[in-house]
């Protein structure tokens, strides 16, 4: 039998080719996104997917202002950060937040849907939120990218 012919292949830093995927926020569930954008960031829709390497795509979220939670997840949804002092930690609801920043919770979303490492931290910086419609990557010619 000629084992070269089912040989599994590890994608190299080198050999990654990366894309530029646009998502339209407007009228998007915040989660069902977010999952879509974790899976590009991470390259699982390539077949070339090696887990201990970062092959995947540049994502930019354009309308981050206009997503929207289902149910009352806008009053009941608590963020929570923590300074570090003693008393220093803040409560906001996701309505508090979409006021002051609302690219915080697509970025929040995502970054918890990335594994805990060095390595979604790199997969993260893939990752560009705007709150309008402008974007200054359009030297990249990112592709639409439809939600579902």
């Amino acid at each position: 039998m000629d084992t070269l012919s089912y040989k599994t292949k590890s994608a190299k830093k080198s050999e990654v080719e990366r894309a530029w995927h646009i998502i339209d926020g407007e009228g998007e569930i915040v989660g069902r996104m977010c999952t879509q954008i974790a899976t590009i960031l991470r390259g699982k829709h390539k077949p070339s997917y090696t887990p201990h390497t970062d092959c995947g795509d540049n994502v930019i979220v354009i309308n981050a202002d206009k997503v929207r939670f289902t149910g009352a997840k806008m009053d009941d949804k608590v963020y929570i950060t923590y300074s570090g002092y003693t008393g220093g930690q803040k409560k906001k609801t996701a309505k508090q937040v979409m006021e002051r920043k609302p690219h915080a919770i697509v970025e929040n979303a995502v970054r918890g849907m990335l594994p805990k490492n060095k390595l979604g931290r790199q997969m993260f910086k893939k990752l560009f939120v705007y709150t309008g419609t402008e974007h200054p990557h359009g030297a990249q010619k990112p592709v639409e990218l439809k939600t579902s």
